[in-house]
C-alpha cells in the first residue's frame, strides 16, 4: 500500500513471483469512469472508491476460498479502505511503502504510460492515513533498493 509512484506494483509483483503467489494490480479493478477521472486530473471520492474496493475485496476472498495466497498492489490510503479490503481477516497483511512527496513526485514525472498524473499526488498525500500499529503493518522506506524491500517483506511473512 501507499501513494501512486511508491513502487507498489514492482515490489508486489516480485514478492508474488518469489512465493509463486497470485498477483493482481488494483488499478485493473477501476471502472472506466474512475480511470477517466484520474486521467483528467480529477481526484476520486470515497463514493468512486467503494465499488472498486469491494471488487478487490471480492477478489481477495475468492483467492482465499480457493486456498491460494495472493499479493495485490493497492493504494489502500485510508484505514476504512484497508478495513474494507481485509474483511477483518487476520491473515490479510498490509505493507506500507513510505516515501516523501519529492521523491515520489520525481518518480511519477519519469513514468510513462500510466493514467495517474503527478498533479493528483498531493491529493493522495492528503487522503493518506498511515497505518497504525494496531493494524500490524510492515512499514518500509522506499529509499531502500527494491530487492531489499522484497527480502524484508519475505522475512516478515515467513
Amino acid at each position: 500500500m501507499g501513494v501512486s509512484g511508491c513502487g507498489k506494483s514492482t515490489v508486489a509483483s516480485l514478492l508474488a513471483k518469489r512465493f509463486r503467489w497470485t498477483f493482481a494490480e488494483a488499478d485493473a479493478f477501476h471502472s472506466r469512469e474512475n480511470v477517466e477521472k484520474m486521467r483528467n486530473g480529477i481526484a476520486l471520492t470515497d463514493e468512486d472508491r467503494w465499488p472498486w474496493l469491494d471488487a478487490i475485496a471480492m477478489w481477495i476472498d475468492g483467492e482465499r476460498a480457493a486456498g491460494r495466497s495472493c499479493v495485490i498492489a493497492c493504494s489502500a490510503l485510508r484505514r476504512a479502505y484497508r478495513e474494507r479490503l481485509s474483511g477483518a481477516h487476520a491473515d490479510v497483511r498490509f505493507v506500507y511503502l513510505r516515501g516523501d512527496y519529492d521523491l515520489i513526485a520525481s518518480r511519477l514525472s519519469g513514468r510513462s504510460g500510466h493514467y495517474m498524473p503527478v498533479s493528483l499526488l498531493a491529493s493522495q498525500f492528503r487522503t493518506l492515513e498511515e497505518p497504525g500499529s494496531d493494524e500490524n503493518p510492515l512499514v518500509l522506506s522506499i529509499e531502500e533498493p527494491v530487492e531489499h524491500l522484497v527480502d524484508e517483506i519475505a522475512a516478515n511473512l515467513s
